[in-house]
This record gives structure tokens, C-alpha cells and sequence, in this order.
């Protein structure tokens, strides 16, 4: 489904400057009703027509006065984002590109397990980390996603197939501990019983290792589970794959990973992209297993996608299943991660780089002509 190109803005327009309703938590969304002097009651009603019945109208909330809908139609507004471009792989796997109402876009993932559907989110329009194997980082940072813009990945990814969502990964783009507060907020709506109420324990939420926000990720005591980008056992290799390893090196992160073990309870997993070459080597495997030792934690094994302008490739299937077995002799629980939409834009970020492009040079060409024609 393809829509019409807009301009992106980094900042919002004026039509976005009217209050979303879809950012709003409950108990917000409480106080916002009772200040226009509707009674509180009404809150709860509007966050199930906005969160559960995932109403993208104001006129569809039809157990609401006129009067009040007429309001909100002037002065609020809904998060809804249109699918602008759109992928299914042969494993079911479908890739939304998701373009916002400012004009920005973003990028949805639905994969289907034999448990259920798991949508991986994004968290902010581009990315600040610039890690060397990723595509969502090579155009950096534009802005953050607010929370009911991430809620709405998820329903317009249930309304497009037709399928309950029961599972979130916020691994898509963007650093979520970045946009810490925004990210709390849609971890409340979208766990609320009122809304679609989804489990703490059935959300992921990855880090590329801010620590600041690990700690205070661990006050809130969340069920969820933190799943934290390492990629290297080593401050040397790791700063050349994550620059966010200068600023936080092992020596902070690791001892930021076993404070939030201890505070929540909650098992960390450690994510760790095979690249050929850089840190798929046994002598790697040893330096792991001996960073993380005594954790308990998981390590999950990614096989990277093949990304434009990173000089990474990845490590074959032969050597990863080698790594895994050298870390599980060594005491550590490894896996090794499904491999899903291969025969799509599959890479993070790939696919809103792809119409990115395409857009540049549609505008030049159109710019070509028109000097041609003068």
C-alpha cells in the first residue's frame, strides 16, 4: 500500500501540536477528562475505544456526547500512522514501513512463532548510537517517538493482518533508553488492562548499554525482560563496532547489569551479533563466557544481515553453531537466534533507507526536469 510522500519534519507540524490522545496513559488521559470538566469515568471508556477497540476516529466512540467528541475533534488528536510501504517474507514475517503524520518514517516487524505473534517496535525516528552493522543508524537521530506512536505500531500491525499481537520486542529502530520516559509511558498503556494488556513478561526491551538508563530501568522493578547489546567481549573490539562503548565500557556495563539482575530478579540476555572476523573466534567465546561468568545469563547468537556501507559480513552457520557449543561447554546458555524475513528488507533500518533513497531521487529527477523544461 503505497502513500503519498511527505516532507519529514523534525519537528511536529501544527496539526501534530493538538494533544494525542494515544500518548496519554490512563491516569493522564484521568486528569486530562477531568480538567476539560468531563467526569473521570469518561477517562476509562476513551482509553478502551483508543487502546483496546483501537478506534483511529473520534466519531467511532458512539457511547460519547457529541459535544465532547466535537472537542476532541478541535483540539486532540489519535496516533495513526499509514502503511507506506509493505514486505511479507515466505516465513510469514511481514515488514511495515510506517510513515508518521509529521511526514517522518519508521519501521514495524510482525513475526510469527508457534507461541504467538511478536511485534518488534520502534522507538525513535532514526538513531543517535551509530553502531557500525546497523542501517537505522547511518542517517542518525531525527527524533523521538512518543508512546502512543509506538502503541500504534503494534495495532496497526494487528489491524493489517488480522492477528492478536501477544509479544513485543523493542529491538526495532531507535535506542529506547534513550527515549526513557515516552518509553515508560507506552510500557503502562500497553500493559493496562484496559488497553490490550499485554504481560511485562512477555516484553523485551534492548539496550545498546546506556547505563544511566539500565539503573533506572532497574528502580522500577519491571517484569520485562532487558536484553542488552554486547556484540564484544572486549573494550577494544566492541568500541570499534559500538561507539557508545567509549562513554560506557565493559567496566561500567557489566557491573550496571548485575545491579539490575539483583534489584529485579530478572534474568538479563546478552545479545551478541556474529561478524566475521571481528569476534567469532574461539579465543572470543573464552573472553565472553569469562566476562559474564557467574550471571546465569543467556546469550543469544544473531547471524547479521547483510547491510549496506558496513564493512561486516557475517559469520557462516557452521562457525556460529562452533561458538554456541564452546560457550555451552563453558557453562554459558547460548542460542542461536531464528533467522526470519531473510528474502526481505530484513536488516534494522534497511527499509526505511531503501524509500529514503528512492524519494532522493524521485525529487531529483522531478528537479532535472523541470530545469530541462525552463
Amino acid at each position: 500500500m503505497q502513500q503519498a510522500h511527505m516532507q519529514p519534519q523534525n519537528e511536529p507540524q501544527a496539526e501534530t501540536k493538538k494533544k494525542c490522545l494515544t500518548d496519554l496513559t490512563l491516569p493522564k488521559l484521568t486528569d486530562y477528562i477531568k480538567s476539560i470538566g468531563q467526569p473521570a469515568f469518561r477517562a476509562k471508556q476513551i482509553f478502551k475505544w483508543i487502546h483496546q477497540k483501537q478506534a483511529t476516529d473520534f466519531s467511532a466512540m458512539t457511547d460519547q456526547p457529541k459535544a465532547l467528541l466535537a472537542q476532541f475533534a478541535q483540539n486532540c488528536t489519535l496516533a495513526v500512522p499509514t502503511i507506506r510501504r509493505r514486505q511479507q517474507s515466505k516465513d510469514g514475517t511481514v515488514k511495515y514501513l510506517l510513515q508518521l503524520a509529521d511526514g517522518n518514517c519508521i519501521e514495524t516487524v510482525l513475526m510469527r512463532y508457534h507461541y504467538g505473534n511478536t511485534v518488534c517496535v520502534s522507538t525513535q525516528v532514526g538513531c543517535a548510537m551509530g553502531c557500525r552493522f546497523c542501517a537505522s543508524t547511518q542517517a542518525g537521530r531525527v527524533r523521538d517517538l512518543t508512546s502512543g506512536e509506538i502503541a500504534a505500531e503494534i495495532y496497526t500491525a494487528q489491524k493489517d493482518t488480522g492477528e492478536r499481537v501477544s509479544h513485543i520486542v523493542l529491538m526495532g529502530i531507535g535506542e529506547p533508553l534513550h527515549n526513557f520516559d515516552n518509553v515508560m509511558d507506552f510500557l503502562d498503556i500497553i500493559s493496562c488492562p484496559e488497553g490490550i494488556n499485554i504481560g511485562m513478561r512477555n516484553i523485551s526491551l534492548s539496550t545498546c548499554g546506556l547505563v544511566p538508563g539500565i539503573d533506572k530501568l532497574a528502580e522500577r522493578k519491571l517484569q520485562l525482560t532487558l536484553s542488552v547489546s554486547l556484540h564484544a567481549p572486549d573494550n577494544v573490539t566492541r568500541s570499534s563496532m559500538m561507539p557508545v562503548n567509549d562513554a560506557f565500557p565493559l567496566e561500567k556495563l557489566i557491573p550496571a547489569c548485575r545491579r539490575y539482575q539483583k534489584t529485579t530478579g530478572r534474568r538479563i540476555s546478552f545479545e551478541y551479533s556474529m561478524v566475521n572476523g571481528v569476534n567469532d573466534s574461539p579465543q572470543m567465546a573464552k573472553k565472553l563466557a569469562d566476562l559474564i561468568r557467574g550471571m546465569g545469563a543467556h546469550v543469544n547468537l544473531i547471524p547479521i544481515n547483510p547491510v549496506d556501507g558496513s564493512p561486516y559480513s557475517a559469520t557462516d552457520e557452521a562457525n556460529v553453531r562452533r561458538f554456541q557449543k564452546m560457550l555451552e561447554d563453558l557453562g554459558v546458555n547460548a542460542t542461536i537466534r531464528r533467522r526470519l524475513g531473510t528474502d526481505i528488507s530484513a536488516a534494522c533500518g534497511q527499509l526505511r533507507r531503501e524509500d529514503a533513497k528512492q524519494a532522493e531521487q524521485a525529487t531529483r529527477q522531478t528537479t532535472s526536469e523541470r530545469t530541462n523544461a525552463q
